[in-house]
């Protein structure tokens, strides 16, 4: 059985959803977070950098979220949540996985971090706000003509890529979509799933998905 270390307010969440999503069994350890707001040395002795998730498999203890739900969607997913190599819609799930970590992440934090910093105004203010909006203008041009991120097939690319609109991220800086209709309907699909609400109580997270 698969473990679940959930540092909470963290993206850990996201395996918590994945595993209600398969309906697979898992164990959950969850762990505070300091008063700065640090991971515990407890968790620091998972993974190093002090980040979420860590998952345990038997021998195995896997790190980053991207590579725990690809791993999980390979070995136990029976090919769920996922688009095979040669099916529809394969390259835009392959994309939108990738894009979760490599793309929305970083225009996200950089976002938060221009706002708790104060700096509203000025070039890099500018510069985060600029690329936010291309980010943002791209998913709900992407969201007009297709239910989910790689078609009409839910995947582990909405689990991957819903983080940054999400109740924990609120806690940072909330991400502002009032101007992106396309992206207000993709969170209200992902709020009625009963898989959500449920993960995300489990996480401790409660509150809509943007």
């Amino acid at each position: 059985m698969i473990k679940i270390h959930h540092l909470l307010v963290s993206q850990s969440e996201r395996v918590i959803w994945l595993m209600e999503e398969l309906g697979l069994p898992y164990e959950l350890q969850s762990y505070p977070r300091q008063p700065n707001y640090m991971a515990a040395p407890e968790f620091l002795a998972l993974n190093p950098v002090g980040q979420a998730p860590v998952i345990e498999d038997g021998d195995v203890v896997l790190a980053e979220s991207l590579a725990i739900v690809t791993y999980i969607l390979e070995l136990y997913g029976q090919g769920r949540l996922r688009i095979a190599p040669g099916e529809k819609g394969y390259a835009d799930y392959v994309y939108w996985m990738a894009y979760s970590i490599g793309g929305l992440a970083p225009q996200a934090m950089q976002y938060m971090t221009a706002l708790r910093m104060g700096t509203e105004s000025g070039p890099f203010a500018d510069m985060a706000r600029e690329r936010r909006g291309r980010h943002l203008g791209m998913i709900d041009k992407r969201l007009a003509g297709n239910e989910w991120l790689a078609g009409d097939k839910f995947t582990g690319a909405e689990i991957m890529c819903h983080f940054p609109f999400g109740a924990t991220m609120r806690k940072f800086g909330a991400m502002d979509i009032s101007d992106y209709p396309n992206i207000q309907r993709w969170l209200q699909r992902i709020n009625e799933r009963p898989t959500f609400q449920r993960a995300m109580k489990i996480a401790g997270n409660e509150g809509p998905a943007g």
